[in-house]
């Protein structure tokens, strides 16, 4: 995989499809990476199919890229413009954005910080939570630092800490990551996202928040209810994928 260096540390991305085709960057969750979140569930095979060029990038803390362990490091706007120097890095002055959980949140932080490089933007797996907070996160962190999952009791921090043992994730940059990364949108900012943008939220998710909530704030978003669906089973869902497309392809 290549990689490239912004404020000093080093991040790993994909580079696939075609190299004329409208670029979209696609931003993972918390815990995940790149290829857990965009590679194993399709994503990037169903993009590059319908002719997209498909840039994903490891956030901080995560995958194959650098893992500080200071809490500071991870505040939203430090990793959306990560996702900036990467687009800049690639030559690449405008992209479509896609993001799922934190990816989200991210890219809302990257149309406010720099919305000339935002073509449209795709919020999966986080509604109204954008806005209004998505429950307690503490409980979370204290289950990435537990010595195992036996001694982890909560059960959206079993899920998570779970998730993070399987993909091998240093659990002490993801504990800051989790601290430092959950700033809230304001109604007036989220507002400001005048790009096209899709929120795609499964009707069992109960983290996200309702998609339409946060439709109605925007100006020009329209909101996707994944059926039968619930936060970890959405991202890969075929009709989250139709969906996607159908939007994407209309912006052309």
């Amino acid at each position: 995989m290549p990689d490239f260096i912004h404020d000093e540390l080093n991040f790993e991305f994909l580079d696939e499809g075609p190299r004329d085709g409208a670029p979209i960057l696609l931003i993972h969750g918390f815990a995940s990476n790149k290829r857990v979140n965009w590679v194993s569930p399709g994503w990037v095979q169903t993009l590059t199919g319908a002719g997209y060029r498909v840039i994903a990038l490891d956030n901080r803390g995560h995958g194959g890229s650098d893992k500080p362990h200071e809490p500071e490091a991870y505040m939203p706007e430090k990793m959306a413009d990560d996702a900036a120097a990467l687009l800049d890095h690639l030559d690449i002055a405008q992209a479509h954005i896609m993001g799922y959980s934190m990816g989200a949140r991210i890219s809302a932080f990257l149309a406010l910080r720099h919305p000339d490089k935002v073509k449209s933007v795709i919020f999966g797996g986080l509604g109204i939570g954008m806005v209004k907070g998505v429950g307690e996160w503490d409980p979370i962190a204290d289950a990435l630092l537990a010595p195992s999952l036996d001694d982890v009791t909560h059960e959206q921090g079993r899920t998570f800490r779970k998730f993070a043992d399987q993909t091998k994730s240093d659990r002490f940059a993801l504990a800051a990551c989790i601290k430092a990364s959950r700033t809230l949108v304001s109604e007036d900012d989220i507002a400001k996202i005048k790009a096209p943008a899709l929120i795609a939220v499964g009707t069992k998710d109960d983290i996200a928040g309702d998609p339409g909530a946060l439709a109605a704030l925007m100006s020009n978003a329209q909101a996707f209810e994944i059926e039968r669906r619930d936060h970890m089973l959405a991202v890969g869902d075929a009709s989250f994928k139709k969906t996607a497309l159908s939007f994407l392809n209309d912006q052309l």
